[in-house]
Order: C-alpha cells, then structure tokens, then sequence
C-alpha cells in the first residue's frame, strides 16, 4: 500500500467482472471481549492467507473503521467462485474460524454482531476516478491507468462493456 499520490486523473485498471466482498464487526458489549476479541483477531490471519496466495483470487482489500464498534473489510475478487471456494476450503484459516465464531455467537448472546455482503459487478458495470490519490479501492487492487484510457466521463467507462 503506497501512500504516494499519483499526480492526475487516474481510473482502476480493473477489465472484466470484478467481486465486491464487504464484512465486518460490530462490538454490541465493549466489556464482553471474550465475545468480540477473537472475532476481531481471526480476520488479520485470514488476509494475510489470502495476499500470500496470489492463486487465492483476492486482489486487494482495505480496512476501514466504522466509529469505535465497527470494524470492517472491503475485498476485491476475481470472480465469485473463488471467493465461495476460499470460504468453504477445509484446509484454509476461514472455515475454522467460522466454526468458532458460530460457537461463539451462540454463547455471547449478542455481545458481537458481525455481517457481509458480495456483489458481483459484470464487465463495464464499474467506474473508478482518482484524482492526485495514492493507489486505492479498486484501483489498489487491480492498478490504476489514465483516465483517458478508458474515457473522461464517468458514462464513457461505464459503456464499456
């Protein structure tokens, strides 16, 4: 993650469909951290999985911050297979910490809440525009090229199909 602005209009170099992957936390009891901790901390393994996986399929997320109880993690896909294959592979770090978290949840009785949400954005179904930013979101993930390249307005590179 540079944090070097690039100077200009810049748009995600992203070419075809792309996976949009949001998940997250919520901390419901700050003083409950048996519940929420280990929530929290399984993430971090989980990605770090994934970025030393370059056949893994993700291309990219960021870590965001919602207040002092949300925590959440916007991944950027190759494709939805991929995302459902990590999800349910029984020799990666995501279906143990899913089972824990189920246990979890049921004996925390709503201490944490955690949530997700995919789209599946098709080909010319997506624009990005970056001006004088570092590389981020999409174009983090997948590059980031001249705007030009792809059209000035936000219409020309949403028609490109």
């Amino acid at each position: 993650m540079s944090s070097k602005p690039i100077e200009g209009r810049m748009t995600a170099e992203a070419e075809g469909d792309v996976v949009v992957f949001h998940i997250g936390m919520r901390i419901n009891a700050f003083r409950a951290v048996r519940s929420w901790w280990p929530v929290f901390m399984a993430m971090p393994r989980m990605l770090k999985e994934l970025s030393r996986d370059r056949e893994s399929g993700m291309l990219g997320y960021r870590l965001l911050f919602g207040g002092a109880r949300l925590v959440y993690v916007v991944q950027y896909w190759e494709s939805q297979e991929k995302l459902l294959a990590y999800s349910t592979a029984p020799d990666k770090a995501h279906r143990p910490a899913w089972a824990a978290f189920n246990r979890r949840i049921r004996e925390g009785r709503g201490k944490v809440g955690f949530w997700h949400e995919t789209f599946v954005v098709r080909a010319g179904a997506h624009e990005a525009v970056y001006v004088n930013m570092p590389p981020f979101g999409l174009g983090e993930a997948t590059g980031v090229i001249p705007v030009g390249r792809r059209g000035d307005r936000a219409a020309d590179r949403l028609s490109r199909a």
